[in-house]
């Protein structure tokens, strides 16, 4: 009695492919939501960034106003009447203007605001569809 055992290789089967595109489509959302947190960590940073930048400035200007309101008139600030006008830089492309009227025991706010100073360009070559093929 001869008998003879051949041997097969395993067949892959549906469980094995089901496991395979399983283990792929946990890869492809683990890197998805890798990004998402790198992208959110850039934005947080870039936030708290503008956010300290603001105050910063704000706090400069607090210091202005309350030189200005003891009397004295800082280098920087123009005079023109009884409105004093300064800026405080926020950070490379945005300052704080700020317009005071200063009367002998009051003060009024005329401007306290974030301007930007990027240089803007208009986009003169905008391409817009006619119509035509």
């Amino acid at each position: 009695m001869d008998e003879r055992r051949d041997s097969f290789p395993p067949a892959v089967g549906g469980s094995s492919l089901l496991v395979i595109f399983a283990v792929l489509c946990l890869t492809v959302f683990a890197l998805l939501g890798l990004a998402t947190v790198q992208a959110n960590s850039r934005l947080s940073d870039a936030s708290a960034q503008t956010v300290s930048g603001y105050y910063a400035a704000d706090c400069q200007a607090e210091t202005i106003l309350a030189q200005l309101r003891s009397g004295t008139v800082p280098e920087g600030v123009s005079v023109r009447g009884d409105v004093y006008s300064y800026t405080c830089p926020i950070s490379d492309t945005q300052t704080l203007q700020v317009e005071v009227r200063v009367d002998e025991s009051a003060y009024t706010v005329l401007r306290w605001q974030a301007v930007s100073t990027a240089d803007w360009q208009a986009e003169e070559d905008l391409e817009v569809w006619d119509g035509a093929s």
